[in-house]
């Protein structure tokens, strides 16, 4: 069966982009998130929020989020309304994700293992999260959301002592977690994934920069590009503009690498291919567009079956998710009914 792929031609790559892309640039349908945030019912729950919410010049309440402390406390206030986690936190200079990307993240790899339109739930399904780091957000959100048995790995072993700190306040999660220790800097799938392991899926959020200078020139540069909208939209100047280094956040492991996302990218493919008839699907975000070509091009490689693109949107900001598999659809087709 030949590989889906758009490679065979750039007019195929935006066939095959298009194919899974919406309208409108909201967030996936079963997505909490898609109205904004309740920052009433919030604050209701974890009343440390109250200290950042302020009305915006809309009269809105929203927070700065510019503030790492102020994204921080929101998040674990999101994560107690909404996903019933307790005290989730991260040690200070530790990366801090976007709740309603990466859970954007999980409805649309769960709709990739659906079965006749059924999207599966429970513990029958074992998913990987490769490099989890301090938040171990995929794992805590794949588990609540839909019951499912995570693995998460990680390089750093403070990473995972918090996720395992977290933990101890979720018992359900708990007993749904694997956490392991990967101990080869160069290795991603080897010593994580036992000759027994059978995974549905991975899921991945790649370094992005090559080095800790490139990580903090982006990081200025995001926060220079919000000030500047800020003063677009309000005739004010963010008083946060200089305060880049203080909200710099994420360690090495989480936010560079040697390559930076593309090397990162093609060691994770080549690797996968020892793996392949161990796990269902392989998928990893990919945050900039340029990066698809040679992904493919590898892949086609060495022989993924098939490949494709699932594009997600929040508002102005798309990402995207690279997902293959080795097996025929014929043998996924017989790996999701041990699943039913």
């Amino acid at each position: 069966m030949p590989v889906k792929s758009p490679m065979q031609g750039q007019d195929r790559l935006a066939k095959s982009s298009a194919s899974k892309s919406r309208d409108s640039k909201s967030l996936h349908p079963r997505n909490l998130h898609n109205q904004g945030y309740d920052f009433t019912s919030l604050v209701a729950v974890l009343p440390k929020l109250s200290q950042f919410v302020r009305p915006n010049p809309y009269g809105n309440l929203s927070i700065d989020f510019a503030s790492s402390e102020a994204v921080k406390t929101l998040n674990a206030a999101l994560l107690k309304l909404h996903y019933h986690i307790d005290k989730w936190d991260i040690p200070a200079g530790f990366l801090c994700p976007p709740i309603p990307g990466r859970v954007d993240y999980l409805h649309y790899i769960a709709d990739l293992l659906a079965v006749k339109g059924k999207v599966p739930k429970g513990a029958k399904i074992h998913a990987l999260d490769i490099g989890t780091g301090a938040n171990g957000i995929y794992p805590l959100l794949g588990i609540q959301c839909y019951g499912w048995q995570f693995t998460a790995s990680d390089i750093d072993a403070k990473s995972l002592r918090n996720v395992v700190e977290i933990c101890a306040h979720n018992p359900e999660v708990n007993s749904k977690l694997k956490l392991v220790q990967q101990t080869d800097a160069k290795a991603i799938f080897t010593g994580v994934i036992s000759p027994s392991d059978r995974i549905d899926i991975t899921l991945c959020n790649p370094p992005f920069h090559q080095s800790l200078d490139d990580a903090i020139a982006g990081n200025q540069r995001k926060l220079s590009n919000l000030a500047a909208n800020r003063a677009k939209k309000h005739s004010v100047v963010s008083a946060q503009k200089n305060k880049s280094a203080l909200n710099f956040g994420g360690q090495k492991a989480e936010l560079w690498c040697e390559g930076g996302e593309i090397q990162f990218l093609r060691n994770m493919i080549t690797e996968s291919c020892q793996f392949k008839h161990q796990v269902l699907w392989f998928s990893s975000l990919v945050s900039k567009s340029d990066n698809l070509k040679p992904c493919y091009k590898l892949l086609e490689k060495c022989g993924a079956e098939t490949i494709d693109i699932i594009e997600m949107h929040q508002g102005n900001k798309q990402t995207r998710i690279l997902v293959w598999s080795f097996l025929s659809p014929a043998l996924r087709e017989q790996w999701a009914k041990f699943r039913l």
